[in-house]
């Protein structure tokens, strides 16, 4: 079953974040047993050609290759797609508006507005009919909820044809409320909820990108109803790893 399959019959999958532009780290993770991972290039040093190696090391593990882009813009989402991504999330989809845009900006006409270029995606010029198809029928487009303004609107989010799901950017979320990092206070928490019920009511995968290493928190949000979970990213499980086991070699020591 495709990724694209999962997320239409909203069965769990669960992936990770690529912040270091390093082919070891996709390999690390990679035994991991991920579903996906996604190559960050909103919040990180990774450019349009670490990018494309990224993507094909991560695909060559048996893992679909999301790109977090820059941003809602045309020329960015169509180079991460030509790249080869199976699909990208897409930052700060706030209205039914800004949806529309990014379902066009991955689908050629007539269901979208997406040029046409060959490159790797294409079979560098010799499967571009293939490839058109497999756009129309595989393509992801995650919608991540991070701010308030995306909260108020999600119900007519939701109702975007081309949308294939949702993911929390909590940190963004509270900070849009005036509270950074605060995403456990009562006010994001209630925001959040909301979120999640709307995705219920049409049966549209919640999902959620959860910070921390530890695997409890992914545990509670697939209790509360998550399907398309992104545990962590690279650099905390190697940091929270090593600053335990240090701190456990000085306790004793001392």
């Amino acid at each position: 079953m495709t990724l694209k399959e999962k997320l239409k019959n909203n069965i769990l999958t669960l992936g990770s974040w690529v912040t270091i532009g390093n082919i070891a780290v996709v390999e690390i993770m990679a035994t991991g047993g991920f579903d996906w991972l996604c190559v960050d290039m909103e919040h990180t040093s990774i450019d349009l050609h670490t990018a494309k190696i990224l993507i094909t090391a991560i695909q060559a593990n048996n893992m679909k290759a999301l790109v977090r882009v820059s941003k809602n813009e045309e020329v960015i989402i169509k180079k991460a797609m030509d790249m080869g991504a199976d699909g990208v999330i897409v930052p700060m989809i706030n209205s039914k508006e800004d949806a529309l845009r990014a379902v066009s900006y991955v689908q050629y006409p007539p269901y979208g507005n997406r040029g046409v270029g060959l490159y790797r995606a294409q079979g560098y010029g010799i499967e571009f009919e293939k490839y058109r198809e497999w756009v129309k029928d595989e393509a992801v487009i995650i919608a991540q909820i991070e701010h308030i303004d995306a909260v108020k609107n999600i119900d007519e989010i939701l109702e975007v044809d081309g949308i294939d799901g949702t993911i929390i950017g909590p940190y963004d979320l509270s900070g849009s409320m005036g509270m950074p990092g605060q995403y456990y206070r009562d006010e994001v928490k209630e925001a959040i909820e909301k979120v999640r019920l709307a995705c219920k009511s049409r049966n549209i995968p919640y999902g959620f990108h959860v910070i921390e290493s530890n695997p409890k928190r992914v545990l509670e949000r697939i209790e509360e109803g998550c399907t398309f979970l992104a545990y962590s990213l690279d650099f905390f499980f190697l940091g929270d790893s090593l600053r335990d086991g240090m701190k456990k070699i000085k306790e004793t020591i001392r």
